[in-house]
This record gives structure tokens, sequence and C-alpha cells, in this order.
């Protein structure tokens, strides 16, 4: 039987090429459960279907064209060279054209088609999404976020009903549609500990929301929502028909791109992104809120694969199952730890905290870069110059004192949260490196020193490259080594006991 027969009369008479103006050969459809998308030579046409479900009105012609428009509009923030235009359709739904008289039949959204082979859930299976691309997603996302609407004090988005009552809705639902014994035992436990999470960190909501944290966002970030264009990602799809699910705290998207990744079996690259993010914005109190969004976002997902189920024969019958698992695996209690890095300039400090995020297997560790927090502290970007000589500008005396007293304060906070903590930055006094450790031992975390070794001739070198490229926090030049050399406290033989050397 073919299956086009099955299409309603408007989507099976667009599927004729002749139909569309540029040199259209062949045209192939998809659908979601609330659109159609017809591909079209270099453009896909997407129709939004006449439904009224508890989430979304797409019942009438004039929403399906308000919400065309708002689609239009919202995904233009980040993608303006995929979304082109909203084309009205007309005459009949057995003969439609996109140009004609009278009014229109229907509306559809007009993008610039993109190679499949590019979203990133399939570069990610086929084991070829890089640390790179998620530093580029990390850069385009923040600066989406800065320049994104944000809520009224007085809206109801970010209120405390906005964020529990859709959270409360996923234990209701998955509790009817898994009703197992032993699952329930389970969504019950997450539920508690779901609640008891809310309650401490109600206030920090409120807080972030007053702070203008709550914006316009995509609203629908996991990997099958973005694209690999030119080694770039771009954002596609952003959530148009219902504005409780886009108008929501950055850390709840930051949180659903994270957990898509672990799901993904991809921790360290998960790992890699939350700190990207982080690094970027300096929101690091996004972290202490990140498990909470991550869970329910999570949970989410297991909801829309238990309704699968009741629809039809899954392709993963135990999809529901996986992401229940994955919500336990961040609620779950682990052991943290506190690194300190030591070292002079280009001895490979930053690039063995690389290591040690990519392979965090539990995607829970945080770092702190002196290089960037300190131009961060004193009004300055990453890659902006501070114009100062060694012992002078940000780098006096005071202004080491102030650095490090932020870096302590910021990492406690964080390892309070349960996340793991490195702290990149020079270390060279053992007064500095004490007050990690008593910070250690006060929070419980293991402590360790990452003290990777260079030749004076790699030092320099490494240096002078980092120099060249201009694109890195460090303002270290080869006069700040000399004065490093002079001025190094190294390790003690209590402190060496502590010590990773890496080349």
């Amino acid at each position: 039987m073919d299956m086009n027969t099955n299409l309603p009369p408007l989507i099976r008479a667009l599927l004729e090429p002749q139909r569309y103006s540029d040199a259209t050969t062949q045209v192939e459809w998809v659908q979601t459960h609330i659109s159609w998308v017809l591909l079209a030579g270099d453009f896909a046409y997407k129709i939004k279907k006449p439904l009224h479900l508890p989430f979304l009105d797409f019942s009438t012609l004039a929403q399906r064209r308000h919400y065309c428009e708002e689609e239009l509009r919202l995904n233009r923030r980040f993608a303006p060279d995929l979304y082109l235009a909203v084309v009205p359709i007309f005459n009949t739904a057995q003969d439609p054209q996109f140009k004609g008289l009278g009014e229109p039949i229907e509306y559809a959204v007009k993008m610039r088609r993109f190679e499949e082979a590019g979203r990133l859930d399939r570069v990610c299976a086929r084991g070829e999404l890089q640390p790179l691309h998620l530093s580029h997603l990390a850069d385009r996302l923040t600066t989406f976020h800065a320049g994104a609407a944000i809520a009224a004090p007085t809206s109801r988005f970010g209120s405390d009903s906005a964020v529990m009552t859709p959270a409360r809705d996923n234990f209701t639902d998955l509790l009817r549609l898994l009703p197992e014994v032993g699952m329930s035992t389970r969504l019950t436990a997450l539920q508690a500990w779901t609640e008891a999470q809310f309650k401490q960190l109600a206030p920090l909501m409120a807080a972030r929301k007053i702070a203008g944290r709550v914006r316009e966002c995509h609203g629908d970030l996991h990997l099958a929502n973005m694209v690999l264009i030119d080694q770039h990602v771009e954002m596609f799809d952003c959530i148009e028909f219902n504005e409780d699910f886009r108008w929501i705290d950055v850390a709840s998207e930051i949180a659903f791109t994270y957990v898509d990744l672990i799901a993904h079996a991809q921790p360290g690259l998960a790992d890699w992104f939350l700190d990207e993010v982080l690094s970027r914005s300096g929101d690091y109190e996004a972290a202490l809120l990140v498990r909470f969004y991550g869970v329910y976002r999570a949970l989410v997902r297991a909801k829309i694969a238990a309704i699968r189920m009741t629809q039809t024969a899954p392709e993963n019958p135990d999809e529901a199952a996986v992401y229940i698992a994955l919500a336990e695996r961040l609620v779950a209690s682990i052991p943290v730890q506190l690194i300190i890095t030591h070292g002079l300039s280009g001895c490979g400090k930053t690039v063995a905290s690389h290591k040690i995020l990519l392979e965090d297997t539990q995607a829970a560790t945080l770092r702190l870069r002196s290089d960037v927090e300190r131009k961060r502290l004193f009004g300055l970007t990453p890659l902006a110059s501070s114009h100062s000589t060694p012992e002078a500008g940000i780098y006096n005396p005071l202004a080491h004192a102030q650095t490090y007293a932020h870096l302590r304060t910021q990492a406690e906070r964080l390892l309070r949260a349960g996340w793991s903590v490195i702290v990149d930055a020079a270390f060279l006094k053992r007064a500095d490196r004490d007050t990690f450790r008593t910070l250690a031992a006060e929070t419980g975390a293991a402590f360790s020193i990452l003290a990777p070794q260079a030749t004076p001739a790699q030092l320099r070198a490494r240096i002078q490259a980092r120099q060249a490229l201009e694109h890195d926090a460090s303002e270290a030049t080869l006069e700040v080594l000399a004065q490093q050399m002079q001025t190094i406290e190294p390790l003690q033989a209590d402190e060496r006991q502590l010590a990773q050397t890496s080349a």
C-alpha cells in the first residue's frame, strides 16, 4: 500500500515537484507529532497540523499563521540563515499553489535545508562530536542568552508554580504509565528528592529571576535540534507554541544539553560543555540548579517514551527506564575532589585540566581558571588585554589576593553543591596552596595538586606560541615567566605526596 495515500490531501498534493518555483525534482516528507515537513530541493516547508492539545493550539488557520510567524521570529534570533520566511499557500487542498489570489488556505515556514547527517545527535552517534564543537556551541549559547528578552519580575515565568507544576506532572503521569511496583518505588524516591531540592533551591531561583536569569530561551535544546554546518554548531527548532516552555531560567536550558550528552554516553563531553558555558558566562550559581533541572529534563524524556509505548511498538522499549536511570544517576551522591594546579606559565596546567574534564565519567567536575576569573573580577573579557606589567595592574599583590579569595569562594560553593572542582592557577605561593588545602578539609573533598612539568625551553616556546595566536586569557610573557622563576615556592615534601605530574 502506498503510504502517501494516508496523507492529508494538501500534503499529498505538495509532494508534486512542479508546485515549487525552484528547480525541484523530488519532494520528501517527514512528520512529527505536531507538524508536516516537506523537503523540496534546497528548502524545507514546515506546515503545522490542525491540532488542539493540552500544551498547544493549532486548531484554526489564524492560530497556525500566528505560530508560523512566532517560529520564524524566535528561530531567527540564532539561525537567520536557516529560517527564511512564512509563506502562504493558496487555492485548494487538492491543488495548492504558493502564489495566488484570494485568502490563503494554509501557511508554511520556509527553511533552508541542511544535511541531516550534520544533526548533532547523529554526529555524536558516529563518534565525531568534538570538544571544539561544544566550545563553539557554548559561545553561541552564552551570546544568545545574554541578548535574550528578560522575564518581568511580576510575570508568571520562573515562579514556584511555573517550575514545580510541570515537574510534579511528570511524576503523576509516569506513575500512571509505569505502574510496576519497582518502578513506582524509584519514581517516588525521585519525587521526594525533587521536592526537597526545590525547597532548598527556591530562594536562589527567586533571586535569579530578579537578577534577570529567566529569559526567552530556546526551550528544547537537545542534540537533535542542533546541526553542524561548516564545523560550527547552529541551533534550530525552538519552542514557539508554548511560552511557558521557553521562558525559563538559563540553567534549565543548559541542563537539557548537558543531560542529552550524558544520555548519548558522552559524560566527558557533557562535562566539557557545562564547563565551557559557565566559564564564558561566569554564572557559576547555575551549576547549583543543573542537577535539579537535569532530573526534570530526563523525566520529561522518560514520559514521552512511556507515552509512545502506549501508542505504537517503540524501537527501544526500555527508553523510559533508561531516562529514569539517568535521573537516578544525577541525584546519586558521589565523592568530590578539589584539585589545584601548580607551575610556571606554559607548563601545561590548562591542557592537563582539559584532560580531567574530558575523562570524567561522572560529568561532575567544573574548572575555575584564574586567568579568566581575574579579568572578570576587574571588568574585562577573557581575551581583553589588561595592559598590566608583572606585579602591577590586575596582577599587583592586592589584586592577587582578591583573585584567589574569589576563586576560593566560588570553589567552596561548587564543592558544597556536590561538584568536584579544578582551580587552574599558578599557585606559586605555599600560603595560597594551604588555603585551598584547608578548604578541601572543611568541605570533605579529596585534595590533590596537578603539577605538570616542562623544561625552560618548552615554557618559553609555549608562551611565544600562545602570544602569537592571541586567543587565550593568559597574559603571560617571557618577562612574566622570568619573574615567576625568581619567586616560585616549590612544592614541599608533604605537598609532593599529593601531587600528580604530567608531561
